[in-house]
């Protein structure tokens, strides 16, 4: 593995910056001239080796989106995505008549609510941030946990938990049943009025698969635009990479391998506690696991982590310099089989401020002028 060390000679942005990468063969340097080449150049193969762990899975190198793939049993088309859009902006599947998909995934708030954690059901507040449904199409699986496999599957969730919209889904159809204005909007995306739970779902489904992101100055800079990054972003590209070791498990072009980690915020047997995705699978080894989110548009959807903790971007980068918290068991505890253990993935980074900076900027570069939706401007009745 090679180690990589920064001179940063900072007078301003576009001062000069050389880079040294160190392999046991071999010693490159990087002006920063070279890394805007390199990286601009259109070609992943051109870039610089990034410091990836031999325990990391499956990895992709960044880049832009790909399409997205809708599934063969719910093709795209656009009467059902404008019947998913309005069903996603209904109050009316809840059981209050006051909840919607849309009431903690507003599309104002990066498709977020800004909270750090959601109000659902008279105003009770969940345990976990609300993730934003913003490229959702991309994840392999739903949820911090993992517990739903598609978004048709995801959708039944919300509507169902106690604490969201807490609602029978049995109900939720015999309520939409109802509304004789929903029977044409079936009709003309399913082929006939009928209405079932199965095609409510896959309805919400083909909208969000439909809520991706616009091109951000990342995607159109690695696309061969080598204006599109700043200097000091550029730097935060290759950290992001090498140094700071964020590819490990923010790869691929969705920013996320879809893997599970754990990142030292299990407050194992304390008040919050929140064992993730153990609480699914029931496996010691998942104990203190959360889906690795996608850190495209991450500028504007804080707060940041699954219990929402951090209310700014640099305290998540400050706290991942620090190697993330990784207690030891105490005596004890040396026999309990759910301690958590934090991934060995995070390490200590040694980033200087001049380096957060950059890393910082680049995380902008990656935030997109974000997809909105305009509500219906009346729902069916």
């Amino acid at each position: 593995m090679k180690t990589i060390k920064i001179i940063v000679l900072l007078a301003t942005f576009t001062a000069l910056l050389s880079l040294r990468s160190k392999s046991e063969s071999d010693e490159k340097y990087y002006s920063l001239a070279e890394l805007r080449m390199l990286y601009s150049s259109g070609d992943i193969t051109k870039y610089p080796r990034p410091e990836v762990d031999s325990t990391v899975i499956n990895f992709q190198e960044l880049g832009t989106l790909p399409p997205v793939v809708f599934p063969a049993d719910n093709p795209y088309n656009e009467a059902k995505r404008e019947l998913g859009k309005i069903l996603f902006f209904d109050p009316r599947l809840s059981s209050s008549n006051q909840i919607s998909c849309a009431s903690c995934h507003d599309p104002e708030l990066g498709w977020g609510d800004g909270k750090r954690v959601s109000n659902g059901h008279d105003r009770t507040p969940g345990k976990r941030n609300a993730k934003p449904i913003i490229n959702s199409a991309y994840a392999s699986l739903l949820f911090w946990d993992g517990r739903a496999e598609s978004l048709e599957d995801q959708a039944k969730f919300p509507i169902e938990d106690e604490k969201e919209m807490n609602h029978d889904i049995k109900k939720a159809v015999k309520k939409i049943k109802k509304i004789k204005g929903y029977k044409p909007l079936f009709k003309e995306a399913f082929g006939d009025e009928q209405i079932t739970n199965d095609r409510i779902m896959k309805a919400i489904a083909t909208f969000e698969r439909t809520v991706v992101s616009k091109k951000s100055r990342f995607d159109k800079f690695i696309e061969g635009d080598s204006t599109q990054l700043t200097d000091q972003e550029v730097l935060g590209l290759h950290l992001f990479r090498t140094k700071a070791r964020c590819i490990n498990c923010h790869n691929s072009p969705y920013f996320s391998d879809n893997q599970f980690h754990n990142a030292g915020l299990t407050y194992y047997k304390r008040k919050y506690e929140d064992l993730g995705l153990y609480a699914i699978t029931k496996k010691p080894e998942d104990v203190g696991k959360f889906r690795t989110p996608s850190l495209r548009e991450i500028m504007k959807t804080a707060p940041y982590m699954h219990n929402g903790l951090f209310p700014e971007i640099r305290g998540v980068l400050n706290m991942y310099n620090a190697g993330m918290p990784n207690l030891k068991p105490k005596d004890d505890d040396k026999d309990d089989i759910l301690f958590p253990k934090t991934s060995p993935l995070l390490k200590k980074l040694n980033l200087d401020a001049s380096e957060l900076d950059a890393l910082e900027a680049f995380l902008g570069s990656i935030t997109s002028v974000i997809y909105r939706e305009p509500a219906p401007e009346e729902l069916p009745q």
